[in-house]
């Protein structure tokens, strides 16, 4: 299969593992102010470019029991490579449109090979042999959604709950304001949310995010694409994307987490429509999963309701930045 451009992205990725201490190409350095933007905390992220051999390896020739999702443009597969490392294999799909599949690949790698934290999942490297590949972590515990919503799995506690949203905060919050570029992730819900060994949440699935300069107040963009339930009204109705949009997908999120419910139900009412009256009126308790029963940290709870309801305001002026999220929450950064 033939990619509009393979030569560059093959100059771009060499077969050796890259550090982010050495010489970029033009396209991909920042500027001194951007570098010194990013946290000390986190290591600087590496990777490397897989040879087709290794991941199929490594795979058992993606072997249909090694499937662990499967979305509109991508299949992901579990894999195991030679020194014992499990990794998540993300092929992209053979019946997309050739432009499309390689935009994507481009803009998820070309995203996550510059971010570094504990709540944003790790890039281990690529692969442009026999097709576009991505080569992350793998999260063992899969994604929130599969967790949350399984009826055949145990009901998630509290305890987990709260960690996850913890988690998913200070990931957004560190893509939004101490990354090294300012990155809208326009997806952000419950399967797009993997868990590690620990329930540690890692945000993934950077297909549809966008770097906003930091002279840049927002981007207008079309085709409007997302998740239906976690779309932002300005986004849904005039393509305006900024920070705010992630933040009522955020808020949708945490209505999910506390509830249990999916963010359109049965008869395509939203999670957020059926929660915002509830919340208004001050009954939050109607909003606790069912499941759950009273074996919950009320203070917690009411932090959560109380940041959800904020993050889902119509107008994203109203609607608080992360960092006041992790505040009116009380979590620390």
């Amino acid at each position: 299969m033939r990619y509009i451009r393979t030569a560059s992205l093959k100059r771009l990725f060499s077969l050796k593992r890259h550090s982010f201490d050495e010489e970029l190409p033009k396209e991909c350095q920042f500027s001194a102010e951007e570098n010194q933007a990013t946290t000390e905390q986190f290591q600087k992220p590496t990777w490397k470019c897989f040879s087709y051999e290794e991941i199929f390896a490594a795979t058992n020739g993606f072997f249909s029991d090694n499937m662990v999702g499967k979305g509109g443009y991508a299949e992901v597969y579990k894999g195991i490579l030679e020194d014992g490392q499990a990794i998540a294999v993300k092929r992209l799909s053979k019946t997309a449109n050739d432009e499309r599949k390689e935009k994507e690949f481009l803009t998820e790698i070309g995203t996550l090979g510059h971010v570094s934290h504990p709540n944003v999942t790790s890039l281990l490297g690529c692969c442009i042999d026999n097709g576009l590949y991505l080569i992350f972590q793998f999260s063992s515990k899969g994604s929130v959604a599969s967790l949350l919503h399984d009826e055949k799995l145990a009901t998630m506690d509290w305890k987990t709950r709260y960690k996850i949203a913890v988690g998913t905060a200070r990931g957004l919050h560190y893509l939004h304001k101490t990354c090294p570029r300012r990155i809208i992730h326009r997806d952000i819900k419950a399967s797009n949310i993997l868990l590690a060994a620990d329930f540690e949440p890692q945000i993934s699935d950077f297909g549809l995010a966008k770097w906003l300069p930091s002279q840049w107040s927002h981007h207008s963009i079309a085709p409007i694409e997302g998740t239906f339930g976690h779309l932002a009204p300005e986004y849904f109705m005039h393509g305006v994307v900024d920070e705010k949009t992630d933040v009522f997908a955020f808020g949708v999120f945490l209505l999910e987490l506390v509830s249990g419910k999916k963010p359109v139900d049965g008869s395509h009412q939203s999670l957020h429509s059926w929660a915002k009256p509830i919340l208004d009126r001050g009954d939050i308790k109607e909003v606790i999963d069912p499941r759950v029963g009273d074996d919950y940290d009320v203070i917690q709870f009411n932090r959560l309701a109380f940041a959800a309801s904020l993050c889902i305001r119509a107008s994203p002026i109203w609607r608080p930045t992360m960092s006041e999220v992790i505040y009116f929450a009380s979590f620390t950064i």
